[in-house]
């Protein structure tokens, strides 16, 4: 039954409506601008591996899902100086970092004659909000560190399903890049039974084996005299090279199927790319600059020897078939090298370790 009629009165007075708090806009200002040493910067990354190679992984995963800005990289080349070039990687990420900045790298590959590393890079940090630069990093660690951290998370993504696990590596290239390859392997699970190692340079290869040696890898190690035997010998190919063009042409050389790391980019023929399962970072990235996937797209005239993107091998949407040599070639994002700067950085707050150059920024009256 249903009654009719008015509302009956409520006694007691009405409660006061409900107002929200104001909201507290924190005054923008200029950051303070800080500078971190490489060896600040080795501090922070060394012995966390796992922690960095998660960070990438995440980063990475931001990126493929549209919350990064990440524009082609720019390469500065010298007529009078072919084999050296310098390039800018301009990026912007959301997530927890949320920081713009560009990454400023140069490879010189004659410095190493003179006993000097060939690449020198800096990362420029940039706040959010007001578009300041508020740290600069020295950043060849960090840009070794988010290359191997991407070497190793690929590795374990894409011989997921295979009978055995890669056991014999082999590194084709043996500075500092390759260093950092083995350290992030091994301190991310992986153990081999061989290492093989080949250099055009006999001292680098010798060292690399020296560095070996020390890092306590309880595994057989051979300096081979050449490319095809440590290529036929290895079933984890890493690819760390100075290469500006394609000088690995033989494909029979890959017919056990190896997994490789084409960190390089430039080392292998584009037939043996079209013969391969082929997995980038990014796929409008890559190919460019002539690497190797580019050079392949070149001689088809399409894309169609692409696998995918590792991420599309992550979230299921590829599938990488293992009857043939499973090939992934990172470009190299700059957002991976924003993620590691500003963990360094944030490292470096919290642990009262900043270094901050007073009055940087100079000029902060419009008017005088």
């Amino acid at each position: 039954m249903t009654r009719s009629g008015p509302a009956p009165e409520r006694s007691g007075t009405a409660a006061p409506p409900v107002t929200a708090p104001p909201v507290t806009v924190p005054p923008i200002t200029v950051p303070p601008f800080a500078v971190i040493s490489g060896a600040q910067v080795q501090q922070t990354l060394q012995g966390r591996e796992r922690r960095i190679t998660e960070l990438i992984e995440d980063t990475y995963a931001l990126h493929c899902t549209g919350e990064s800005v990440n524009p082609p990289s720019y390469f500065l080349r010298f007529p009078d100086r072919p084999t050296a070039r310098i390039i800018a990687l301009p990026a912007s990420i959301g997530g927890r970092a949320r920081v713009d900045g560009i990454k400023w790298i140069s490879s010189f590959p004659d410095n190493v004659q003179a006993g000097i590393p060939r690449a020198s890079a800096v990362l420029i940090l940039n706040d959010h909000d007001t578009g300041y630069p508020f740290a600069c990093l020295e950043s060849s660690i960090i840009s070794a560190t988010r290359t191997a951290a991407m070497a190793a998370s690929a590795a374990a993504t894409l011989s997921r399903g295979r009978r055995t696990r890669p056991a014999r590596v082999g590194f084709f290239g043996t500075g500092l890049i390759a260093r950092y390859i083995h350290t992030f392997l091994t301190a991310t699970g992986w153990s081999f039974d061989e290492v093989g190692v080949y250099d055009t340079s006999a001292d680098s290869a010798a060292g690399f084996h020296d560095y070996l040696r020390a890092a306590g890898a309880p595994t057989r190690i051979t300096v081979h005299d050449g490319p095809e035997e440590l290529i036929r010998s290895s079933d984890l190919l890493v690819f760390a090279t100075v290469a500006g063009r394609p000088h690995i042409t033989d494909a029979a050389w890959f017919d056990h199927n190896p997994l490789v790391l084409h960190v390089s980019l430039r080392d292998l023929a584009p037939e043996i790319l079209l013969g391969s399962a082929n997995v980038v970072d990014d796929v409008e990235h890559c190919l460019k600059a002539d690497t190797s996937p580019h050079l392949a797209e070149q001689l088809t005239g399409n894309r169609d020897f692409l696998t995918g993107t590792l991420h599309d091998v992550t979230t299921g949407r590829a599938a990488v078939p293992h009857d043939r040599p499973v090939v992934f070639s990172p470009f190299g994002l700059g957002v991976l090298d924003l993620a590691v700067g500003k963990h360094v950085y944030d490292e470096a707050v919290g642990t009262g370790q900043l270094h901050v150059i007073e009055d940087f920024f100079h000029e902060l009256s419009r008017h005088g």
